[in-house]
């Protein structure tokens, strides 16, 4: 593009000669050799990969050296070619200004070379990082689904002895879940209603089996419901209630869901009787752990998760969402 541009001038300027375009066509042809040189040792030399300040000075030395071959070269075509050297050309100023120009289109090269590879890098970088998360989500899910299935096939299995017409009641409720959970596993986040209608029915279910020693309070904020929160999330919170607090107590307890908006996040709250263990303090069961990795991958840092003994006979799981 330079070499065009430089006929391009000398055409205008009515000055132009086959000899000129020639000897621009040749300088084109060499500076294309050399930037392939200049590729070739940033390839080999693995430039790509260092930092800010340990490139720039050697891309300003080898542009620089690659400058000053590119003036000698001229001198010794002009030499043979053009009859001789003038003493014009062997001005120190002449000598400088040239050899600055021919930097400055190596310069401009290398920035448009460096630019082209780190955008193309950092795209490589998001799909590859987009892929690991999506893996990654798909693998916590594939966890949480089995532990699921055996809790609720444990609770129907308690009712068929017990009451068949309830236990039949109950197999209802849990194809509706699973049918729910075959949807949802196709889906990185749900809204927030979804998610409620599958925790309604394991509960139901759960109060079949549990009868008088499980307590269901609900308080919902209209506002809520088109959140958007990871499938079974909710779900497995209950459940981790459920199975680690009022199942362990002789008069079971309260299971508590309330949910408000602040400052454009979902707040949701879930309390149970009971107490965490002093290994489950910091939530490092299982169902805890994926529940904190699912919602940091998916909103970036935005949303939290705590959970803690709220009093002595209370454990309290708070989750604040951004609504994306």
């Amino acid at each position: 593009m330079w070499g065009f541009f430089q006929i391009f001038l000398y055409a205008f300027a009515e000055s132009f000669a086959l000899d000129q375009a020639v000897g621009i066509l040749l300088q084109v042809i060499y500076n294309i050799l050399t930037t392939h040189l200049f590729r070739l040792l940033i390839i080999k030399l693995k430039w790509l990969n260092l930092k800010l300040a340990t490139l720039i000075p050697r891309i300003l030395a080898f542009s620089l050296l690659l400058s000053v071959l590119n003036y000698m070269v001229y001198l010794g075509a002009t030499e043979l070619f053009a009859g001789g050297v003038s003493k014009l050309d062997l001005l120190s100023v002449t000598i400088a200004v040239t050899i600055l120009g021919y930097w400055a289109v190596y310069f401009i090269w290398v920035v448009f070379y460096f630019t082209f590879h780190y955008v193309d890098r950092y795209n490589k970088s998001l799909k590859v990082e987009a892929e690991a998360m999506e893996a990654e989500l798909n693998n916590l899910k594939a966890q949480l689904n089995p532990h699921f299935i055996f809790n609720a096939l444990n609770s129907i299995r308690a009712l068929v002895d017990e009451n068949p017409s309830k236990s039949k009641e109950s197999i209802t409720q849990l194809s509706h879940i699973l049918r729910n959970s075959l949807i949802s596993d196709r889906k990185k986040v749900i809204t927030f209603s979804e998610e409620l209608k599958t925790v309604m029915d394991y509960l139901a279910l759960e109060s079949i089996r549990y009868e008088e020693r499980l307590s269901i309070h609900f308080d919902i904020d209209r506002r809520t419901g088109e959140f958007l929160v990871p499938p079974l999330m909710l779900q497995t919170l209950v459940e981790n209630g459920i199975k680690h607090g009022i199942a362990n107590l002789i008069n079971g307890g309260t299971i508590s869901i309330v949910t408000a908006v602040r400052k454009k996040h979902l707040t949701l709250e879930i309390r149970n009787t009971g107490q965490l263990a002093s290994e489950k303090q910091n939530g490092s069961g299982l169902g805890l752990e994926n529940t904190r990795k699912r919602l940091e991958l998916l909103y970036h840092g935005e949303a939290t998760f705590n959970i803690k003994n709220e009093n002595a006979d209370t454990v309290l799981t708070k989750i604040s969402i951004p609504k994306i």
